[in-house]
């Protein structure tokens, strides 16, 4: 595939200079480890955990009161600093190399203390809200290694190749980690579906298995310089494979139509590459960080339904063939400088993503050969070129009100070729103001307004067919990433001796939402609807049940009530997001007995989804018990190892479908009424984790 011009220079760039900034390895000793740390932080000392015997700095911070690690985001490139993990003060703005791999990485011994800071308060653009700071030190060589299984009751084969292996160490200026690591997975779930008409008259019944099954090896490797003159480099390399396999059988009998089996089959590889690091160096007044990342990805996907018929009828049948590359080059500059009493930072960043997708579709024929279907717009070739560039000021207005604040912009151009070839230009506005009151000091309080720019998937521009759902998306060349206000207020109390806790009030303005809309008179695809608005609350504590006599237990709780409203492309009427949040409920018990090495507890874990909406079919997927019930029984040191043995699902929750489709379009006729409700079973797994 060949490059741009301005690509290449990209890419000489990112492979010149160390990319990526990849902090999980055992840092050197810096000059924030011997300092104080900043006032109005909450500290937590390595010894505040021993309680829970951690392996790694990811088992002490999961393990801060009130505080919960964010997951991925999907920032455009590699943006301003995001998610809520500093190490050593340093940003984690490598793709793959997320907080949770980072943390995991770091033994206990390098851990000096763990700091919860206000992100305003910090000169890194892009941070807010309460971040943990890990602070850490060199340990020499050590290491850290991981294994669960896990054995279903029903429909799945056992789990043995999850874990994970890494061993970090130093020699000189460097410092290193190397790292190996699986996330493999088995699913699956059975019983009955039952297909209604309009009227409510049962005219099918089947019984349905499905199970899914994937493998993700990684092996990475993390490289640290500590330059003469404060200077420091860091190289993120990493190569990943994915496999992913499913089964669906469906013995379907009819009230008029003959027995018949349908069954789906699927595969998908993948293979990824990533190379990234950066290098940061004193200049002039400030400091000067270069980042840069080359990220790849390639793969097959490949699905199959046929549908037999017991009265020998000819089976019918479809298949759908991908074969897709992606490809992410990102070269970005910072340069802080103190001026005055302010803090101020200038940022420039390209990037470039294509999709070069190649999808077929094909009829099975009577003589059980294929035949390909016309596909418009299911191949081709997506590129964006990016740029942008924000100033960013932050200022220490008392000692207990700090301000932040960055206006920026970017430019880019998308181009698609094939059938439905153009190419585009737009300039977005983006930028945000912070602030964080240390209002008492047991009370912070952080606000934050800001524009975002979202994210594109790039199938998306391309047509493609879901066979399993039996679907299909036609090409939308048209798309523009979603634009949105983003304002919250959130206030953490320190409750002392009884705990933590925190609440949330957040609000969105979406202009641009991606969401399904009409194409042609039958045909539908992801498009851009006008306006989208979401409101919800969160609250998260954070509960020492020793307060109340009861030694060694904590109680951790997490509720979050999301509502949002979008006018439907199709009636014009109010509706949810598709497939948006609607509640999530997280509730864990843990006692560490005191005097002895055994930790017990439980969890109950809820989330509730709005209906997942096309312009020809309603449908919700849901669970009417909590699956996420289960019980743990923890030993902190079996030969030196922590053996941890959980069972989840207790509650015996079920896998239910309700959906609706309708014979056009929806205030059409209804065509059938599909109600599932499939089994899972209980799971049981047994983790064991070391260190050495």
């Amino acid at each position: 595939m060949q490059r741009s011009p301005r690509s290449t220079q990209i890419w000489m760039f990112a492979a010149l200079s160390p990319i990526a900034f990849a902090p999980a390895t055992v840092m050197a000793q810096t000059s924030q480890e011997a300092s104080a740390a900043p006032s109005g932080a909450r500290i937590f000392l390595p010894e505040e955990f021993l309680r829970f015997a951690p392996r790694t700095a990811l088992d002490m911070v999961r393990q801060v009161p009130g505080f919960t690690l964010e997951g991925e985001s999907r920032e455009r490139g590699l943006g301003q600093a995001s998610g809520n993990v500093l190490i050593n003060g340093q940003r984690i703005s490598g793709k793959s190399n997320d907080a949770v791999t980072s943390l995991s990485r770091i033994p206990v011994a390098g851990v000096v203390r763990i700091e919860i800071v206000d992100g305003a308060t910090l000169n890194i653009a892009g941070l807010s809200g309460p971040i943990a700071n890990v602070i850490t030190r060199s340990t020499g060589l050590s290491g850290q290694a991981q294994w669960r299984g896990e054995v279903r009751t029903r429909n799945t084969k056992p789990l043995f190749t999850n874990g994970s292996a890494s061993l970090s160490g130093s020699t000189g200026r460097l410092t290193y980690t190397l790292g190996l690591r699986n996330d493999s997975f088995r699913r699956g779930n059975a019983g009955p579906t039952e297909i209604f008409s309009e009227a409510g008259e049962l005219i099918d019944l089947r019984q349905e298995q499905a199970l899914f099954s994937g493998e993700r090896p990684r092996i990475s490797g993390n490289f640290k310089y500590s330059g003469p003159g404060g200077s420091v480099g860091n190289l993120n390399l990493s190569y990943e494979r994915f496999w992913f396999d499913q089964s669906e059988t469906s013995a379907r009998r009819g009230v008029e139509s003959p027995d018949r089996l349908r069954t789906l089959t699927g595969e998908q590889k993948r293979s990824s590459v990533e190379i990234g690091g950066d290098y940061e160096l004193g200049l002039g007044g400030g400091r000067l960080k270069l980042i840069g990342l080359r990220k790849m990805e390639s793969g097959p996907a490949d699905t199959l339904v046929v549908t037999a018929f017991s009265d020998g009828a000819a089976a019918i049948g479809n298949r759908f063939q991908r074969i897709g590359k992606e490809g992410e080059t990102v070269g970005r500059a910072e340069y802080r400088w103190r001026g005055g009493s302010s803090d101020w930072q200038l940022s420039a960043e390209a990037a470039f993503n294509t999709l070069d997708n190649v999808s077929s579709l094909f009829a099975l024929l009577p003589d059980q050969s294929f035949a390909e279907l016309p596909l418009v717009g299911g191949t081709g070739k997506v590129t964006e070129d990016r740029y942008e560039g924000a100033v960013t000021w932050g200022r220490a207005i008392t000692a207990k009100l700090t301000l932040q604040a960055s206006v920026g912009g970017e430019y880019s151009q998308l181009s698609q070729s094939g059938p439905l070839e153009q190419t585009r230009r737009f300039f977005r506005p983006k930028g945000f103001g912070a602030a964080a009151w240390k209002a008492t000091p047991r009370l912070d309080i952080n606000a934050r307004l800001e524009r975002r720019v979202g994210q594109l998937n790039f199938s998306d521009f391309l047509a493609s067919a879901n066979l399993g759902r039996e679907s299909a998306d036609a090409g939308n060349p048209d798309l523009v990433p979603p634009q949105s206000w983003d304002a919250e207020i959130e206030a953490t109390r320190d409750l002392g001796v009884w705990g933590t806790s925190s609440a949330r009030v957040y609000s969105r303005l979406i202009s641009d939402i991606i969401d399904q809309i009409p194409v042609g008179l039958t045909q539908e695809a992801p498009g851009n609807l006008d306006q989208a608005k979401v409101f919800g609350i969160e609250w998260n504590s954070t509960l020492q049940l020793s307060a109340l006599g009861w030694r060694g237990a904590k109680l951790d709780a997490q509720v979050q009530m999301q509502r949002s409203r979008l006018i439907d492309p199709l009636t014009g009427a109010k509706r949810p997001i598709s497939n948006d949040l609607v509640r999530r409920l997280d509730i864990s018990l843990r006692h560490d007995v005191p005097g002895t090495d055994w930790a017990w507890g439980g969890q109950i874990v809820q989330m509730r989804r709005s209906p997942f909406v096309r312009l020809s079919e309603i449908s919700l997927n849901y669970e009417a018990r909590p699956f996420d019930t289960g019980l743990f029984l923890e030993h902190k040191n079996v030969a030196g190892l922590t053996v941890r043995a959980a069972v989840r699902n207790l509650l015996g929750a079920n896998d239910y479908l309700d959906k609706t489709v309708f014979v056009g379009r929806r205030g059409s006729p209804i065509s059938f009424i599909e109600a599932r409700n499939r089994s899972v079973g209980p799971t049981f797994s047994l983790a064991v984790n070391g260190s050495f």
